[in-house]
């Protein structure tokens, strides 16, 4: 089951059908799973970054893995509209585009992927070029390697 909480109505208004933006992407991604997304603002995001990571900052995703006496529940992912909204526009990227993406980089996550490594890095990319692909969402590393 994927829950949407949407707790920041500027998302309603950015994205329009955003609950189906992100169920789509969700489900593209095929937790295997309970998952809850909330898409809230950059305060939220911002104190829950401070608390949990130390970086008292607004980021565009976190993503909080359960602990497996939890399971099925996989863990919560969290989205911060500023941020979100300010990396498509500077990327000159689709709202709804960049958004699928995150929520299917905020799965990844939980189910056990990462990226601090090049190799992991690598292959969490290209784990997500080929999920986005399946929704007809480009490379959304595309600019990054042409530059």
């Amino acid at each position: 089951m994927i829950d949407i909480e949407v707790e920041d109505d500027a998302w309603s208004g950015s994205v329009p059908d955003v609950q189906g933006v992100v169920s789509r992407a969700a489900e593209q991604a095929a937790p295997p799973g309970d998952v809850v997304i909330l898409l809230t603002d950059d305060e939220t995001v911002r104190e829950l970054n401070a608390r949990f990571r130390g970086k008292d900052r607004p980021t565009n995703v976190l993503s909080f893995p359960a602990p497996e006496n939890a399971r099925p529940h996989l863990g919560d992912i969290v989205l911060a509209h500023g941020v979100c909204a300010a990396e498509a526009r500077d990327q000159g990227k689709p709202f709804a585009d960049h958004l699928s993406h995150l929520v299917i980089h905020g799965l990844l996550h939980l189910t056990g992927h990462d990226h601090e490594a090049d190799d992991e890095a690598e292959a969490m990319e290209a784990q997500e070029r080929t999920l986005l692909a399946a929704l007809g969402i480009p490379d959304p590393y595309l600019s990054r390697n042409d530059t």
